[in-house]
């Protein structure tokens, strides 16, 4: 009976400090992002005539690009036992890169911005969640992560819905994009981008910690769990086929959809991906992380056969709502289950691996799907279904790693 108190204490009320201020960080940062980044693919296809295989290259340089410094500022935090300042560094230069997309004219001046925004979210993202791993006691660390990814998600719908406001009031009826509505929503972008950074700055706090004593991962990762590695390399091989979000984006118009058409999908997206967010997050506090992840990449799998599948732009955006269930159900859990498989001073090099493995993995995913989409050469591509189907086919290979190999794997004494 004396548990009953503490149960209760596992609710909203108790979650830190910290989980609201980095929520708040992210949810004004995703406004801004999201207005803009989701825009970019439009841009160099509608705007600047960029074909498909070189926008899989520039997305994957970058994401390449934030990966790299992942390993380094999560290494770092763990060194000298601070996360916020990295943390805030990171939002800030990301803020202040990505309005330079109003003066773009070239694929080039996107990849430098896109190289300067990812650098930005290299920097920031293994301390920030190592940051909020250790604010949070073991039994609130899916539903704080849940939490952390809904007002994230939150962000991201609300950033979606002023831009489609924007198209809808500039360009209503048009198919494409076009350069004086882009250069619009990057201006817009700014206001909520410079909150983003004052949150972290004034409301998040440092946890008193000891800088840890790890040494810089070997390409063997020694030192970490036999079950981290093994969940590191079953995650490259899902992410192999999960591609950048650009290529959805790009089927959706190929179907049919216009570009306020396309806001909308991406909407609806992110209201679904917000809604499940904290639930499975708490959930996975009660039945594990394994089970929900092991789900999350089923559904995945279903999604992107019926992109594969897809003849109209309807049926686009329905799957792509149904692809908020695959995030809601993963990518706070995923997080969480780091936390699970790693040492307290761990974590910000485990966080760094974690993100670096998705976003190293990301630049041949993209430019795998970009070459089956459309050729390269003299070689001609697939058509815009062959990259999903790949996916498909990967997200099934790691679904099944996961729930044979990994539970077979001896938890260290």
């Amino acid at each position: 009976m004396t548990t009953l108190p503490d149960q209760r204490k596992k609710g909203l009320r108790v979650i830190p400090r910290n989980v609201w201020a980095l929520g708040l960080t992210s949810f004004f940062t995703d406004i801004s992002s999201e207005m803009v980044l989701n825009l970019v693919p439009l841009f160099l296809f509608n705007v600047l005539g960029v074909k498909t295989s070189l926008i899989g290259l520039i997305e994957g340089i970058a994401e390449t690009t934030a990966s790299l410094l992942k390993i380094f500022s999560g290494y770092i935090s763990d060194r000298i036992g601070q996360r916020k300042w990295l943390t805030a560094s990171g939002y800030g230069l990301s803020t202040i890169s990505k309005p330079l997309l109003y003066f773009a004219t070239s694929w080039a001046g996107v990849l430098g911005v896109r190289f300067a925004d990812r650098t930005g979210k290299g920097i920031r993202t293994a301390p920030r969640d190592a940051l909020i791993a250790d604010s949070v006691k073991e039994n609130q660390r899916g539903l704080s992560f849940g939490l952390h990814r809904a007002a994230d998600t939150g962000g991201a719908m609300l950033g979606l819905i002023i831009a489609a406001l924007v198209i809808w009031g500039a360009q209503a009826g048009l198919h494409t994009l076009t350069r004086d509505t882009f250069q619009k929503v990057v201006l817009l972008s700014i206001i909520p981008g410079v909150l983003g950074v004052l949150s972290v700055v004034f409301g998040a706090q440092e946890v008193g910690r000891k800088p840890g004593l790890v040494k810089l991962p070997s390409l063997s990762l020694q030192g970490f769990d036999t079950r981290f590695r093994a969940f590191l390399f079953i995650l490259v091989l899902f992410t192999l086929g999960n591609s950048s979000d650009a290529f959805l984006i790009l089927r959706a118009q190929e179907r049919g959809l216009s570009v306020l058409q396309v806001m909308g999908m991406l909407i609806t997206f992110n209201l679904i991906y917000a809604l499940i967010s904290t639930p499975a997050g708490a959930l996975s506090d009660r039945v594990g992380r394994r089970r929900l992840i092991i789900g999350g990449w089923f559904v995945y799998s279903l999604v992107y056969l019926g992109f594969a599948g897809a003849s109209a732009g309807w049926q686009v955006w329905g799957f792509y709502a149904l692809y908020g269930i695959y995030y809601g159900l993963v990518e706070g859990t995923a997080k969480a289950f780091v936390a699970d498989l790693v040492l307290p001073e761990q974590r910000g090099t485990a966080y760094g691996l974690y993100n670096a493995a998705v976003g190293l993995t990301a630049f041949p995913a993209s430019l795998i799907a970009g070459v089956l989409w459309q050729g390269v050469g003299r070689w001609s591509g697939f058509g815009p279904s062959a990259p999903f189907f790949f996916g498909a086919g990967m997200a099934l290979m790691a679904v099944l790693l996961l729930g044979i190999w990994l539970p077979g794997l001896k938890k260290p004494k």
